[in-house]
């Protein structure tokens, strides 16, 4: 149900409106076809058909850039279900016409019970066809968002001003100072994306790095770009699955954005292997997005459909407690939370400035998901709906030493 006093003014093809009728935002339900979208999907994924195949529409915000809306509805506005006699008076109201759910858009990913028969969650099939969903759209349409660093993570900014591209620089330094690489270890990336840690270590640091991921897109722009690059001898990005990777004895490992697509029943199986591909007194770097709390829930359907197939979030202390019950020794962590609601901003600033290039690559409809995308998640790292976590753990030696420092000496 809309509720009274909202923020922006909304309307609808019948002439009912509601909301301020100043308000710079206006939101129209222009077709039948959009309520029935509404109707048969309550709460956002009704919502978003409807915007998606053009039945919603939204004046005063650029699509490839909607925070101001999306800050409006997260923080402002608070739709509820109707109750049953609610519904029914409704429905009679409107016509019972509109209870027959129209089709999808071609975009939403297939619901979850339909997804079995990919395979188990988390099976091998499955995950592929997950990553393939998200990582495999357009290597030009994500450098339009990411930029020159084609890094898809959370970024670390060493001041407020620092440009995107900085904080990419400084996220990637972060995580080879905690590391300790120096010249002639060798590093694993899982879930290696466009291999842009692969590259730092290997260009900054002297390290002989081997990348691994599932999207065969970003293994083909990685092995351009380490070659463009004449890192070719001590950099290598593979198109694989992590549990394929043979090699063993690492000096580090880093896992930057792949813990979310794990599953956390798989996560003692996920630790245990990077434990056993580790040399004795080896680092582990695990950087992923968290919820602020322990407790299991559902991803919303939004992002489960359209963005993150089969993704899943917990929080820091489950992942913790999981690496320490793997045999990993934890020794540091740190809250990364405002640096992604910036990295996310700047994403939207990118997608918005190279939105005709954008719409062109990938059409209307899948660049508004991304911008309504990238503007909900900025503002749900800005009200702790989500957080992103870096935890640094070492294998230990036999002697139980962990070859670590009495202080960390990365700096900030």
């Amino acid at each position: 149900m809309a509720p009274d006093g909202l923020p922006f003014r909304f309307t609808a093809y019948d002439g009912s409106a509601t909301g301020p009728a100043d308000s710079p935002i206006h939101m129209h339900l222009a077709t039948e076809r959009g309520l029935s979208y509404i109707l048969t999907a309550p709460g956002d994924l009704g919502m978003v058909r409807a915007y998606v195949m053009g039945d919603l529409e939204i004046e005063g915000i650029h699509p490839g850039n909607p925070y101001d809306l999306m800050k409006m509805i997260l923080n402002q506005v608070h739709f509820e279900r109707p109750t049953p006699a609610e519904a029914l008076r409704i429905v009679r109201g409107l016509g019972w016409s509109h209870l027959k759910p129209p089709p999808p858009p071609p975009q939403e990913h297939l619901p979850k019970w339909r997804r079995t028969f990919e395979g188990l969650r988390h099976s091998r099939t499955r995950d592929r066809a997950a990553i393939h969903h998200h990582y495999d759209v357009s290597n030009a349409f994500y450098e339009y968002i990411l930029g020159p660093s084609m890094t898809y993570t959370c970024a670390v900014f060493p001041t407020a001003s620092a440009s995107l591209e900085e904080a990419q620089y400084e996220k990637y330094d972060l995580v080879a100072r905690k590391l300790d690489l120096k010249p002639g270890m060798r590093l694993l990336d899982v879930g290696c994306g466009w291999g842009g840690m692969v590259r730092h270590a290997a260009r900054e640091y002297g390290v002989k790095a081997l990348g691994v991921t599932l999207s065969s897109a970003q293994a083909e722009w990685a092995a351009d770009a380490i070659k463009r690059e004449g890192l070719d001898e001590v950099a290598e990005v593979r198109f694989s699955d992590y549990r394929d990777v043979t090699e063993s004895d690492f000096d580090a490992i880093s896992s930057i954005g792949l813990t979310e697509h794990i599953g956390v029943r798989n996560y003692p199986a996920y630790f245990g292997f990077l434990l056993d591909h580790l040399k004795p007194g080896g680092r582990l770097l695990n950087h992923m997005i968290t919820r602020p709390d322990n407790r299991h829930r559902p991803t919303g359907a939004f992002i489960d459909r359209y963005i993150f197939p089969d993704g899943e979030l917990i929080g820091s202390g489950r992942i913790i407690a999981e690496a320490q019950d793997a045999g990993f020794e934890v020794r540091h962590e740190e809250n990364l939370r405002e640096h992604y609601a910036l990295t996310l901003a700047g994403w939207s600033r990118n997608l918005q400035a190279n939105w005709d290039a954008a719409v062109a690559e990938v059409g209307f409809a899948t660049a508004k998901i991304w911008g309504l995308y990238l503007a909900a998640c900025q503002v749900g790292f800005e009200r702790n709906n989500t957080q992103l976590h870096q935890i640094l753990a070492v294998k230990l030696d036999d002697d139980h030493n962990a070859h670590f420092p009495l202080r960390p000496t990365w700096g900030s």
